[in-house]
């Protein structure tokens, strides 16, 4: 009985300790981006299609997402700039209809991380390093990991993807802000 015992309670620690699946709540996730035309800032969104997260909150360096985002679902903003966010020069949505990215290596802590990994837009894949952090959603109790807000930001320069089109009123650099509401 008492081998039994010490049995569960090793488990039950290493339970804890194992990468956990997380579920988006995709309703109450956003996926959002911000780029420069003619000189002034402009926000635009994307709906998320799918995500897998493996996350382990005792170890990053364990964890593992993979995220697509429906590209044709994307909104610049207003109706000019949408449609040519859609065109074949920039994210080309007809062929290209998702955006995916898949993480590789996980850094830091609980305190401030970042999460490296691969991103593939019209085909092209490069490597991408994001700003993570973690917070508990509110109403949860401290030390509840069940619902979780994940924010991930940094930027990236849609040349390297071949998103050259419209140069003259877009700039290259896009920011990136995911906001993510996860449940175990």
């Amino acid at each position: 009985m008492f081998r039994l015992a010490v049995l569960i309670c090793c488990l039950a620690s290493f339970a804890h300790g194992a990468p956990a699946r997380y579920t988006l709540d995709a309703a109450q996730s956003e996926v959002t981006f911000s780029y420069t035309f003619e000189g002034a800032e402009k926000q635009g969104e994307m709906p998320v299609q799918s995500a897998d997260m493996l996350i382990d909150l005792d170890n990053l360096s364990a964890s593992q997402v993979d995220v697509s985002l429906n590209a044709h679902g994307a909104r610049a903003g207003f109706v000019f700039a949408t449609k040519a966010l859609k065109s074949p020069q920039v994210l080309d949505t007809q062929a290209h209809p998702t955006i995916r990215f898949q993480s590789s290596q996980f850094k830091g802590d609980l305190n401030g991380a970042t999460v490296t990994g691969t991103l593939t837009v019209r085909g092209v894949t490069r490597p991408v390093t994001l700003k993570a952090e973690l917070f508990r959603q509110r109403g949860t109790d401290l030390g509840d990991r069940s619902k979780l807000t994940v924010l991930l930001t940094g930027s990236i320069d849609r040349r390297d993807f071949g998103a050259v089109g419209f140069p003259g009123f877009v700039g290259p650099h896009i920011g990136l802000r995911i906001m993510a509401r996860i449940t175990q």
